[in-house]
């Protein structure tokens, strides 16, 4: 029988532990001990199990028929659970299928001498994935006896999935990044509007797309590295370096207009600033100022001109609710903003109760346009407004819509309430002159007689002859309206019309 020493000696005749090449390799030649006689001459074989058993995570004694007849293995989970159970097993059975090959080889190799290698092979685990352990495998004395060293794997196999989920999420970030750069590109290059990105220190060009080019007569590709502004007169590039200046500032800057110092085109530049990474960048925009306006200037200008009219303006949907306001709405309205109107209806501002504006629509929808509606605005904090409406109704466009202009005839002579007090009067005078002909009670019967026609007449005039819509304005029902049209000569009425309704007034 061998002794504890010639056991050590064969052994590590046969392994090494400490290779630096073995991770490329997988395999290691020994370095042999100049005096192991000197140094191990006094092992005996607890100590050399030890120094076995210290040498690996896991240390396996294998019978020259391959079956495990002793282990040592670490402390934790899997060792404690699987590897104890391993002993009176063939080593081959305690492995995966795809790694059973393997386990042959390092048995077959186990006796060969020289280099040697280090073999991968996966235990089956019961509460988990499969364990890798990387082992080597030697035979020691004259029975067949192996000792297999095993090396746990887990740590490598975390740190390479680790490694592999970083590359992963590298590649679809650079992919993310190439499709967003890809659509970036596509938008610069077909936008029909001039755009140039400068270098924010220098004032370099370094991009402009072909709209550019188009604009002022040269391929983009020649603004590139050049220094902007460059061919504008003296007073342009002055503004546009102060424009340039406020927005490197953080200081909100408006529009410049700046002229070519040969052609003497008029353009408008604005500018903004973004930051990439640790560089600044100027976007700068370039829109032409046309001696006529035309083609794509034309909606512009209109909404320009539709922002600063003294009448208000007002689009909504086709259910009245609002989408834009001008200046004059807002103020009529007694609003901060123009986002305080929107997304409200416009019904919430116009009339004495919601009548007018039901009719105001109702007629919008059947006839297309209204032209001098009469009606009340009120404020937000209580003002109330005499105002006339224009308003046209556009079902088919792309955004189907309503447009109102507003008119504030308050103060306007010819006006509705100056047509009341001038008639008015008039008819009171006349009564007065009746003063001491005819009782009180008849006088009061003539007057409340006048006012009521009259009341009736404005209703009918602001309904546009709509009778239903004038009987819930007066608060009358149908059948009351038709008995005082009919009363005061007022209109043409078919012979059952009381019979329409018979609500009590």
């Amino acid at each position: 029988m061998l002794s504890a020493e010639q056991k050590y000696r064969e052994i590590a005749e046969r392994l090494d532990l400490g290779d630096p090449n073995r991770a490329q390799t997988g395999r290691f030649l020994m370095d042999q001990f100049e005096s192991p006689l000197k140094s191990f001459g006094g092992l005996d074989a607890e100590s050399a199990a030890n120094l076995i058993a210290a040498a690996a995570d896991v240390a396996l004694v294998i019978d020259g028929h391959g079956v495990i007849r002793d282990v040592a293995c670490g402390a934790d989970e899997f060792a404690q659970e699987s590897c104890k159970r391993w002993v009176g097993r063939p080593w081959i059975d305690t492995v995966t299928i795809e790694t059973k090959p393997k386990i042959e080889a390092l048995l077959r190799d186990a006796g060969t001498k020289g280099e040697r290698k280090w073999r991968q092979v996966n235990h089956a685990y019961s509460k988990g994935a499969d364990i890798p352990f990387s082992y080597s495998a030697v035979q020691v004395g004259h029975d067949g006896r192996i000792v297999a060293f095993g090396r746990d794997l887990r740590a490598n196999a975390a740190l390479q999935q680790r490694l592999v989920d970083a590359q992963q999420s590298m590649e679809r970030d650079y992919w993310r990044l190439r499709h967003v750069e890809t659509r970036y590109r596509l938008l610069f290059q077909m936008a029909s509007e001039a755009v140039l990105v400068l270098d924010a220190t220098t004032l370099k060009v370094v991009e402009a797309n072909p709209a550019v080019g188009k604009l002022m007569g040269r391929a983009a590709e020649k603004f590139v590295g050049r220094t902007f502004p460059d061919g504008f007169d003296e007073d342009g590039t002055r503004a546009i370096e102060e424009l340039f200046a406020k927005v490197r500032t953080a200081v909100a800057a408006d529009d410049v207009h700046a002229k070519m110092a040969e052609s003497g085109l008029e353009f408008v530049i604005s500018a903004s600033l973004f930051r990439q990474e640790r560089s600044s960048s100027l976007l700068v925009r370039l829109a032409p100022v046309h001696a006529n306006v035309a083609g794509a200037s034309v909606p512009t200008a209109i909404l320009r001109i539709m922002e600063n009219a003294p009448d208000g303006f007002v689009v909504t949907d086709l259910e009245g609710k609002l989408l834009v306001a001008n200046r004059a709405f807002v103020d009529l309205a007694q609003l901060a903003s123009e986002e305080r109107a929107r997304g409200e209806s416009l019904e919430r501002w116009l009339g004495q109760s919601g009548v007018d504006f039901k009719v105001l629509v109702s007629n919008l929808h059947q006839h297309g346009s209204v032209r001098l509606f009469a009606t009340t605005l009120r404020g937000e904090h209580g003002s109330t407004a005499e105002v006339e409406i224009s308003a046209v109704a556009v079902p088919n466009a792309d955004l189907p819509c309503m447009g109102f202009t507003i008119r504030n005839v308050g103060k306007r002579l010819g006006g509705r309430d100056v047509r009341a007090s001038r008639e008015l009067p008039r008819s009171v005078e006349q009564l007065t002159e009746l003063v001491g002909r005819v009782s009180l009670k008849e006088l009061v019967v003539e007057t409340t007689d006048m006012i009521e026609k009259l009341c009736i007449e404005a209703a009918l005039e602001l309904t546009q002859d709509n009778r239903a819509a004038a009987a819930e304005m007066l608060g009358l029902s149908r059948q009351s309206l038709y008995v005082k049209l009919r009363r005061y000569g007022l209109g043409d009425l078919p012979a059952d019309a009381t019979a329409l309704d018979t609500r009590p007034n």
